[in-house]
């Protein structure tokens, strides 16, 4: 009896490290790691920490975009307004600052607003009208597009410097002596949004929701207010980002964002958010970030062009989604 149960242990451990080893999460930090230490090898300069505080710079606002767009992807859903969308809250506050006066403050808190207004505007296409995910956000990007120009008046926006009375915002995201802070905040919001997701009613509905919509509804859930929710916490998330951009960058560019979105979705699905929903990973999503960003920031080093990067990141995200399909198909 007791072999047995030894026996039956073991096969539980072995069981429980292999599901580790093969789980889409596991793969991606290994592939992290595996990355970083190959440019680290290949490039002196890339071993700078003036090239670390330049991957955090570009993880900022993609890692806030990859966490908001998390929820929406649980429930089988996409968001293609985050790029544009984040742009335009961030030109909206631009335009209240630059050309009217408004306190930097006030500025930013209606980023956040215009963010959260997008999400809204999203969700009731969604869940409400039943508009499919991929054609509502579409149309949203292409209205958040042009509206970002219509705003700003296809002129460059622009926030108060570092060194400026009103540029203590830019704390947040990096100290005057280059230390990157940002970092610090992102980890901390993504470690209060595993708990969302994990131990709360609106991360439990939410992933019901993209699991089997249908049986939910039978079950008595209202699916269209959670599905509604998913798409207001990623536009709370549109409008967090366009802060970090305009702490990143001073100057915003109307007619920029399209594009963005592409590597908040990769990082989200390359980290195990399924794009059939229902499973979802925001430790995941924050790997699949910094993958994406340590891809982006390398490979300039070793001497790819542009044209070179977008090739190799979208035989990424084809990996990335086929290693989804297969574990689809086991389950």
């Amino acid at each position: 009896m007791e072999s047995n149960g030894t026996n039956n242990l073991e096969r539980e451990n072995n069981f429980s490290l292999k599901s580790i080893a093969s789980s889409q999460r596991f793969i991606a930090g290994l592939a992290l790691v595996v990355l970083y230490l190959l440019f680290f090898y290949l490039s002196p300069a890339f071993r700078s920490f003036t090239t670390l505080t330049s991957i955090f710079d570009s993880v900022y606002y993609i890692g806030f975009l990859a966490i908001g767009t998390t929820f929406v992807i649980a429930t089988g859903g996409i968001d293609l307004s985050l790029g544009t969308g984040m742009i335009t809250a961030a030109l909206t506050g631009g335009v209240l600052y630059q050309n009217y006066g408004v306190p930097v403050w006030l500025a930013l808190l209606v980023i956040l607003f215009v963010g959260i207004l997008i999400g809204i505007f999203n969700g009731f296409l969604v869940a409400k009208l039943e508009i499919p995910p991929f054609i509502a956000t579409l149309g949203t990007q292409m209205v958040t597009l042009g509206l970002g120009s219509i705003v700003s008046n296809v002129q460059t926006m622009n926030f108060p410097l570092r060194s400026g009375p009103e540029g203590y915002y830019k704390s947040l995201f990096r100290t005057d002596g280059g230390f990157p802070t940002g970092i610090i905040l992102l980890l901390g919001i993504a470690v209060i949004m595993i708990l969302v997701l994990n131990k709360t009613k609106l991360g439990r509905y939410i992933l019901a929701v993209g699991s089997n919509e249908e049986a939910t509804r039978l079950s008595g859930i209202n699916t269209v207010k959670w599905k509604w929710s998913a798409y207001i916490v990623s536009g709370f998330f549109i409008g967090l980002a366009g802060i970090a951009y305009a702490a990143t960058y001073t100057s915003i560019l109307p007619g920029e964002g399209m594009g963005i979105e592409t590597n908040a979705i990769a990082g989200a699905i390359i980290g195990g958010t399924s794009l059939a929903g229902g499973l979802a990973s925001i430790q995941g999503t924050i790997i699949g970030v910094f993958i994406m960003a340590v891809l982006q920031t390398g490979l300039p080093f070793i001497g790819l062009q542009p044209h070179y990067q977008t090739f190799i990141t979208g035989f990424v995200i084809i990996g990335a989604v086929l290693l989804d399909v297969m574990k689809q198909k086991r389950s």
